[in-house]
């Protein structure tokens, strides 16, 4: 009987401090989430009030002479940038801008034939330093395209290898580390959405023009209110 009492004893004290255990977890996973919470409001925030018509002026003059040209658009990055340069890609083609996926490391190993001199790429990396990248930026340079560089690293290796860079930066992340693309790529998608507002403004996209482009979904019908030769700059 005493060793089922120890027994019975010895477990409760585990509980205990597995309760315990779980409570103080419960307590930094809360913290590290108000943390990030705070974090990403005070990046987004302070980003947003860089957005203006200077920001991004460069990068539509050198988008509207290719396009005026017949070049297209391509959007490449490594990493959680390459992520991003996917959705970018696909925003701008929906929004006015055909625009192409160039996958950041395969650009070196053949992908690059899918550009042709004139063409205007979109590179992205938060360090503007990635080693992988340089190399794809180079090759894109040698096929006589522009470069677009969209990166949180003022001074850095693509800021100054771009015929213009926008620089997104964050103080910091926002994660339990602080090392994880986090508040970095919420502004990375706010200056690839506000290229896409600004160039689908430009152009008069209609809501029949988008349907076009998007016809699956709610987002491929006419909303009751509409008639579809609504202009984006309405």
């Amino acid at each position: 009987r005493s060793t089922r009492v120890r027994s019975s004893a010895a477990s409760d004290v585990y509980k205990r401090q597995v309760w315990l255990e779980d409570k103080m977890t419960e307590k930094n996973e809360l913290k590290n989430l108000e943390f990030f919470k705070e974090t990403a409001v005070e990046n987004v925030a302070n980003f947003a009030d860089k957005l203006t018509f200077e920001y991004f002026d460069k990068a539509i003059s050198i988008i509207d002479e290719a396009m005026a040209a017949g070049n297209r658009v391509h959007v490449t990055g490594i990493g959680k940038p390459g992520h991003v340069a996917s959705y970018a890609a696909s925003l701008l083609s929906s929004t006015g801008t055909p625009s192409t996926f160039l996958h950041g490391t395969e650009a070196v190993h053949g992908s690059c034939g899918q550009l042709v001199a004139g063409d205007v790429v979109i590179c992205i990396s938060n360090s503007g330093e990635t080693e992988e990248l340089k190399c794809t930026v180079e090759a894109i340079k040698n096929y006589g395209c522009k470069v677009i560089g969209l990166s949180g690293g003022e001074g850095s290796w693509l800021d100054r290898n771009s015929d213009v860079c926008l620089i997104a930066k964050v103080k910091e992340e926002g994660g339990p580390l602080n090392r994880a693309p986090m508040s970095s790529v919420l502004v990375e998608c706010m200056a690839i959405q506000g290229l896409a507002v600004m160039l689908e403004t430009q152009c008069g996209l209609t809501v029949k023009d988008y349907i076009k482009r998007h016809p699956g979904g709610k987002l491929g019908q006419l909303r009751k209110d509409e008639t579809g030769d609504e202009p984006a700059n309405a």
